[in-house]
């Protein structure tokens, strides 16, 4: 699992950087491990795939994909495991459905901010959506990278701080860091 922080990048480039990143890895480790992969009788045709561009997915979108897969089956624990309503986090069986779709890593966007964490920086006219983004792995591994933009307003800080009834004494080092500038 990877968090990545990144001072003066926009949510974009955030995905591209983390896109670039597991991409390399994958495919350095098929070039360079194909021995041990092989060994292991791991079948790579899922890991060849890992290559950009990964899609991406608004949260509206996923809910929405989740739904229809959800309308579509007709098994009743299936039913039940991907009930979903806009607003709701999505657990695994969610991600996973979501990655069978694609096949390859997916980024969704734009989670809700009630849950995500406090300082995620809010989607220009949508409060309740916040510019964070989570790259989903294929074969049910979830969630690999969970990411967003920080907020730099102090005064929107303490308010979310407080939205979330989070102590502030608690977190008054990382409020400091936004009063002062974080980097």
């Amino acid at each position: 699992m990877v968090e990545p922080e990144i001072a003066f990048c926009k949510l974009e480039q955030l995905m591209e950087i983390e896109e670039q990143m597991v991409s390399y890895v994958v495919q350095r480790i098929l070039s360079e491990r194909a021995a041990e992969l092989k060994s292991l009788e791991r079948d790579t045709t899922l890991l060849q795939v890992v290559q950009p561009p990964f899609p991406r997915l608004s949260y509206d979108e996923a809910v929405e994909i989740l739904k229809q897969i959800r309308a579509e089956t007709d098994d009743p624990e299936q039913k039940e495991l991907l009930n979903i309503e806009w607003g709701m986090d999505f657990g695994s069986p969610h991600e996973t459905e979501l990655t069978r779709r694609f096949g390859k890593p997916v980024f969704v966007y734009g989670y809700p901010t009630q849950v995500k964490a406090f300082y995620m920086e809010p989607w220009p006219g949508r409060p309740e959506v916040c510019k964070s983004a989570d790259l989903l792995a294929p074969e049910g591994y979830g969630e690999i990278i969970g990411g967003s933009e920080r907020i730099s307003d102090y005064d929107l800080m303490l308010q979310r701080l407080r939205q979330h009834s989070l102590p502030e004494e608690a977190f008054r080092w990382y409020l400091e860091l936004r009063r002062y500038g974080s980097v």
